[in-house]
C-alpha cells in the first residue's frame, strides 16, 4: 500500500526543473528518505504559495508525501532559508552546484545517508560563510570517490604497504607510492610534499571540524591537477558545472 499522508522532513534543494507549463520539479536530498524528487503544481504562477520555498540554495524543514516509487509531492516549506551569498555570486554558486551535482551523482536516489546529507550542509554553509570554495570542493571531491568505487590508499604507500615520510601519487598503483618505490611508476604524477599533505589531510578531516584551512595558490593548482586526473580516469562522469568552474579558471588566467 502506497503512504500519501504528509510528513516532514529535513532538505536542501539539489536542483530544479521546469515542468509541464507552470510546474516544476524539485530534488531534495533529505535528511531521513535520501534524495527525492517532488512535483511542485504551479510553481511559476504568480505568487504560487510555494514559490519562495523551492528557490536554488533553499533548505530547511519541509512537508509533503515521500513516495518510495516515482514522483513525491511538496506541500509546504516552513524555517526554509537560502543561501544567500552563495546564491548571489556566481563563482560560489559554480562550485555549490557542482558539489550537488556531485552528490547527486554519487548516491542513489531514496537511500538515506545522514553522513553526507550533514557533509552537504556544512559544506554549503563554509562556502557561504567565505571559506575558500576550491579547498571546500576539493575536501568533498576526495571524500566521495569511495561512493563512485574509487578509494586511493592515502595512508601508506599502495605499492609496499610501508608508511613513509615521502609520497608521490600513482595512477597504477591507485594511491601513493613511497620514494622507495618510484621507480615502479615512470608515470607517476611528481607532485610535492606538500599537496600529499593536503590529499592525505582532506581525505581524512571531519568537515564539521573544520575551522581554517588556507592553502597557496600553487598548491590549489595541483591538488585540481590530481583530482581532474582521478576523477577523468576513474570516475568518468561529465557535469556541465564543472565545464564552468574549468571556464572560470581560464577566465582567471587570461
Amino acid at each position: 500500500m502506497v503512504n500519501t499522508k504528509s510528513r516532514q522532513f529535513r532538505g536542501i534543494l539539489l536542483y530544479r526543473l521546469k515542468y509541464r507549463e507552470s510546474d516544476m520539479l524539485v530534488k531534495f536530498m533529505t535528511a531521513t528518505a535520501g534524495k527525492k524528487m517532488f512535483l511542485v503544481r504551479r510553481a511559476t504562477k504568480p505568487h504560487a504559495p510555494l514559490a519562495s520555498v523551492i528557490l536554488p540554495f533553499s533548505y530547511g524543514t519541509y512537508e509533503g508525501v515521500l513516495k518510495t516509487n516515482g514522483l513525491s509531492y511538496l506541500d509546504s516549506g516552513n524555517q526554509v532559508h537560502n543561501f544567500e551569498q552563495i546564491s548571489n555570486d556566481i563563482i560560489l554558486n559554480a562550485y555549490a552546484t557542482y558539489i550537488m551535482g556531485l552528490l547527486d551523482q554519487a548516491l542513489p536516489d531514496s537511500v538515506a545517508d545522514q553522513h553526507w546529507f550533514k557533509n552537504l550542509y556544512y559544506a554549503l554553509t563554509f562556502i557561504n560563510n567565505g571559506f575558500d570554495p576550491e579547498i571546500i570542493t576539493n575536501i568533498v571531491e576526495i571524500q566521495l570517490l569511495p561512493l563512485f568505487g574509487v578509494a586511493p590508499e592515502w595512508h601508506h604507500c599502495a605499492a609496499c604497504g610501508l608508511d613513509k615520510s615521502v609520497y608521490d601519487y600513482s595512477e597504477k598503483y591507485g594511491g601513493l607510492l613511497c620514494a622507495d618505490d618510484f621507480a615502479l611508476d615512470s608515470h607517476r604524477m611528481h607532485l610535492d610534499q606538500r599537496t600529499i599533505y593536503y590529499l592525505r589531510q582532506f581525505s581524512a578531516i571531519d568537515m564539521k571540524k573544520i575551522t581554517h584551512i588556507q592553502v597557496n595558490r600553487e598548491t590549489k593548482k595541483k591538488l585540481r591537477q590530481v583530482l581532474d586526473k582521478i576523477y577523468d580516469s576513474s570516475v568518468g562522469i561529465n557535469l556541465k558545472s564543472k565545464h564552468f568552474l574549468d571556464q572560470m579558471d581560464r577566465w582567471k588566467l587570461d
